[in-house]
């Protein structure tokens, strides 16, 4: 397994500087102290996402009886629309319906922090997905304790955006966002169509022998 491909994956998908506009959003009326506990509370509960998915995913796809390939076609192509959305920039832009339930959760007093600034906006399905499938492609225990660790490089990254979201905001603006989601947005796809072709040549052999 190439090590640092999951990295990659992991950062082009959580992209924590796309939700900085969520997170001032959902965080402009709560106090430094208050703003602080919730940064810590989403960079730890994105480690845990990660850390499970690598740790766990696999165990929960035999209890479902799901095939790893295809999971790994599955997640590709949830990887894939994820990336569409990342180049017509609207990771940022849209999204009424978490808003709205994220302001509800809000009002009722519940902490914002998990949901939904961590899941969905930094790790949901996609995140998860990805560390299924490159959990399934380690030969040693190291290479999974590895995918866990950039769990907590993840989570490191985000809470040094969180905590600059400010000043991150201001120096970018919204179009300077917008630009580095579809630059990010653009490496996601090729990751897309690389799990999406090795799913695909898993269920069926015979492509593998034609393209070969």
């Amino acid at each position: 397994m190439d090590i640092y491909k999951p990295l990659v994956a992991l950062l082009t998908i959580v992209n924590p500087i796309g939700v900085v506009p969520f997170f001032i959003h959902f965080t402009g009326h709560l106090t430094r102290e208050q703003r602080r506990h919730t940064i810590l509370v989403s960079s730890f509960t994105a480690f845990v996402v990660i850390g499970l998915s690598s740790l766990l995913g696999l165990k929960i796809l035999e209890f479902f009886n799901i095939s790893l390939a295809s999971f790994q076609v599955g997640g590709g192509t949830l990887l894939l629309i994820s990336s569409i959305q990342m180049l017509s920039a609207k990771q940022v832009d849209s999204g009424p319906e978490v808003v709205d339930a994220a302001e509800s959760k809000a009002d009722a007093g519940a902490s914002i922090a998990v949901v939904p600034l961590t899941i969905p906006l930094l790790t949901g399905p996609a995140t998860i997905s990805t560390m299924v499938i490159y959990a399934e492609k380690t030969r040693h225990w190291w290479e999974l304790a590895v995918l866990v660790g950039y769990g907590v490089v993840v989570g490191v990254i985000t809470y040094v955006v969180f905590s600059a979201a400010g000043r991150i905001a201001k120096a970018l603006g919204r179009t300077g966002i917008n630009i580095m989601t579809r630059l990010m947005g653009l490496i996601l796809a090729a990751l897309a169509v690389e799990l999406l072709a090795d799913g695909l040549m898993k269920l069926f052999p015979v492509l593998g022998s034609h393209l070969g």
